[in-house]
C-alpha cells in the first residue's frame, strides 16, 4: 500500500515470498529507493511494477498541490542530484562498466549492501520527519539524506566518482540557496536601531518577536508558519515583528539568543508586553542549549495564549478607532438663539439652523 502524504512517500506493503513473509512497515521512502527495494526482493515482475506504478500514481495524484515548490530551480536542481546514483546505475551503457556484488553479475541493478545502505537513510528520514513542519521541511529532509546516500554509494562504487559527486554537492551548497518565503504577511522587520524603540513606543502593544537567520533551514521552513500567524492574530494591540540576529550580532547579545547552529536556539519566539520580556520559545537550559520544542501552529497558539491576547488587544483597537472618529467628525456647538429683532430675522435664523 503506497500512499503521499504531508510527511513524504510511505510505503507499507506485505509480501509473500514462499515459505516466508517480508514485511516492509511504514517508511518514508522515495521512488527511486522503491525501485531497488523492489528488484532486490524475490517478487514476480508484475509486483515489481505495481511497486513502481503506485507511487509514482499518487505522486502525480497529488502534484498540483506541490507544484509551486516543485518547480522551483533549487528544487528541481536538487530532485536530479538526489537521483544520481539511480540514473548511473540503471542506464545503459554506463552501468555495463561499473562493478557489482550480485550475485548474478548484473551491473545495472542494485546489490544487497547497495539496498541496505538506501533502506537505513530512509528509516533516518522517518525520524527526523516526525518533528517536521511544512512540506518544504519534508522534501528538504528527503533531498539532504538522499545527497548523503548518493555521497555513500559513490565513494563505494568508485572513489573517483564519489570526489566528483562531492564537490558537485559543495559548489551546490555554496551557490545556491532554498527559496525564502515571498508570501503575505504582517510582520514588522526590526533592525539593531529600531527594535528597542518599537517595542517601547506603547506600553498597550504586545510583541511577538522572532529572532532567526537567514542561513538556517529551520528559520526558512518555519516562516510560512509565523506569516500565517501574523495574518490570523495581527491587531493593533497585538503585533509580530521579525530581527535577523546573522546580521545584528548585537541584537543577539543584548536579548540572549545564540546564533550558533549547536545551541539549536533558531528560531527563537520572544513575547514582548511594556517593552520587557515575559516568555520565550524554545526554553534555554544552563548549558546554553535549547530545549527541545516543536515550531507547530498549534504549539505556538497554545503556549503564547493567542487566542486570548487577540481578544484583549481588539479592545485597545476600538478604543483608537474611537479617538480617531472624533477627532475626524468633531461634535458642531450650539448656538444660541438671538433675540428677536423681527418676523424676518427669525426667518433668516431659522433657515441657517436648517441649513447647518
Amino acid at each position: 500500500d503506497c500512499h503521499l502524504t504531508a510527511r513524504g512517500f510511505w510505503v507499507q506493503s506485505l509480501v509473500d515470498t514462499g515459505p516466508s513473509v517480508w514485511s516492509l512497515h511504514v517508511l518514508p521512502v522515495p521512488v527511486w529507493v522503491l525501485s531497488g527495494y523492489s528488484s532486490f526482493l524475490p517478487q514476480s515482475k508484475d509486483m515489481q511494477k505495481m511497486a513502481l506504478l503506485t507511487p509514482l500514481f499518487a505522486f502525480l495524484y497529488h502534484l498540483p498541490q506541490v507544484y509551486k515548490w516543485l518547480l522551483k530551480p533549487y528544487y528541481i536542481a536538487s530532485l536530479f542530484m538526489s537521483v544520481a546514483f539511480l540514473a548511473v546505475r540503471k542506464t545503459p551503457g554506463i552501468c555495463d562498466h561499473l562493478s557489482t556484488q550480485r550475485e548474478d553479475g548484473n551491473s545495472c541493478d542494485f546489490d544487497w549492501r547497495e539496498v541496505e545502505i538506501l533502506m537505513f537513510l530512509s528509516a533516518i528520514v522517518m525520524m527526523k520527519n516526525r518533528r517536521a513542519i511544512t512540506v518544504e521541511q519534508h522534501v528538504g529532509n528527503i533531498i539532504l539524506f538522499s545527497k548523503v546516500a548518493n555521497v555513500i554509494l559513490f565513494f563505494r562504487l568508485d572513489i573517483r566518482m564519489g570526489l566528483l559527486y562531492l564537490t558537485l554537492c559543495i559548489v551546490f551548497l555554496m551557490t545556491c540557496k532554498p527559496p525564502l518565503y515571498m508570501g503575505p504577511e504582517y510582520i514588522k522587520y526590526f533592525s539593531d536601531k529600531t527594535i528597542d524603540e518599537e517595542l517601547e513606543r506603547d506600553s498597550r502593544v504586545t510583541w511577538i518577536v522572532e529572532y532567526f537567520a537567514n542561513w538556517s533551514p529551520e528559520c526558512q521552513s518555519f516562516a510560512s508558519v509565523y506569516a500565517d500567524l501574523s495574518l490570523k492574530y495581527n491587531c493593533a494591540g497585538l503585533k509580530f515583528g521579525k530581527v535577523d540576529i546573522g546580521r545584528y550580532g548585537e541584537v543577539a547579545k543584548k536579548y540572549k539568543v545564540s546564533a550558533s547552529p549547536l545551541s539549536k536556539q533558531l528560531p527563537s519566539l520572544v513575547l514582548f508586553q511594556g517593552g520587557k520580556e515575559v516568555m520565550r520559545r524554545p526554553q534555554v537550559d544552563k548549558k546554553g542549549r535549547a530545549v527541545s520544542w516543536s515550531f507547530t501552529e498549534e504549539n505556538i497558539i497554545r503556549e503564547f495564549n493567542l487566542n486570548e491576547l487577540y481578544q484583549k488587544s481588539k479592545k485597545l483597537n476600538k478604543t483608537k478607532g474611537e479617538k480617531i472618529s472624533q477627532s475626524q467628525f468633531p461634535p458642531v456647538p450650539e448656538e444660541e438663539e438671538p433675540e428677536q429683532q423681527g418676523a424676518d430675522a427669525q426667518g433668516e435664523d431659522a433657515e441657517s439652523k436648517k441649513d447647518k
